[in-house]
Order: C-alpha cells, then sequence, then structure tokens
C-alpha cells in the first residue's frame, strides 16, 4: 500500500513531532511516499532551495507521489494551503482520505474539510487514539 501523508510545512512546523509519530505507525501498513513531512529538521522553508530544488520541483513531485498513492492521510490541526490543495487535488482523483486533527483552544479545523462528505474526518486527543484511527481507516 502507498500512502501518501499531509501535514503542514510553511503553514508552519509546530507539529513535526507528532507527523514523525503518525508516519512511523503509518509505515506498519504501507510505504508512505511522504514521510519527508516527519522529519524533525525541515523547515518552514521546506525543500526549497536545499541542493537546487526548485517550488515548481516540489509541486511536480508531489503532485506525481499523490497520483502514485493508494490513499491520503492528513493531519490538519495546523492550517496549510499546500495541504488544503493536496487535499482538493487528491479528491478530484478520488484518493480515499483521512483527515486527523486535534482541537486546540482558539482553533477549529476548517469547514471546507470537516463538511467535506468525500473525507473521513476524526478528531483525537492523542497519538494512541489517532494511530487506532489510522487503523480502523486502513483495515
Amino acid at each position: 500500500m502507498k500512502i501518501y501523508f499531509c501535514g503542514s510545512i510553511t503553514g508552519g512546523r509546530q507539529d513535526a513531532e507528532v507527523y514523525s509519530e503518525l508516519i512511523k505507525h503509518l509505515q506498519k501498513h504501507g510505504s508512505v511516499l511522504t514521510e519527508h513531512v516527519g522529519q524533525k529538521g525541515l523547515t518552514m522553508t521546506g525543500q526549497v532551495g536545499i541542493n537546487g530544488i526548485t517550488a515548481e520541483d516540489v509541486y511536480e513531485k508531489d503532485v506525481n507521489l499523490l497520483k502514485e498513492s493508494d490513499l491520503v492521510v492528513a493531519e490538519v490541526t495546523t492550517p496549510s494551503l499546500g495541504v488544503g490543495y493536496e487535499l482538493g487535488l487528491a479528491e478530484s482523483l478520488g484518493k480515499k482520505v483521512l483527515c486527523l486533527y486535534r482541537v486546540k483552544e482558539g482553533k477549529k479545523a476548517s469547514a471546507m474539510i470537516l463538511g467535506n462528505k468525500n473525507f473521513v474526518c476524526k478528531e483525537y486527543a492523542g497519538l494512541a487514539e489517532a494511530y487506532k484511527l489510522m487503523d480502523s481507516f486502513l483495515s
């Protein structure tokens, strides 16, 4: 199984540790095509500028990986234009999508995500709960 994982990069890296743990768990189910999203050393500037990588390179690579994937798991607690774009593209490609989010004081997940009947959206409080939700979605 090829899994495309979405999480915020330029929108903020405060959940990088969470992404890393979710990706490790997802790897028990298959290949995570975007495991770099969980790398702690990845900053808000992302991969652009590293070894000559351009924004166009990132776009082409991510679109091709998304097309290659069997399904998408997105952590949407931290708002991200890129993740929103990836989810819209995943929907247009007919991909099965799980969106996970944690409720934080003063913040809510986007109604455009939560209201989309093509997505499975689940709130979680901690990693153990997120693992169960992912296991259920992937089985």
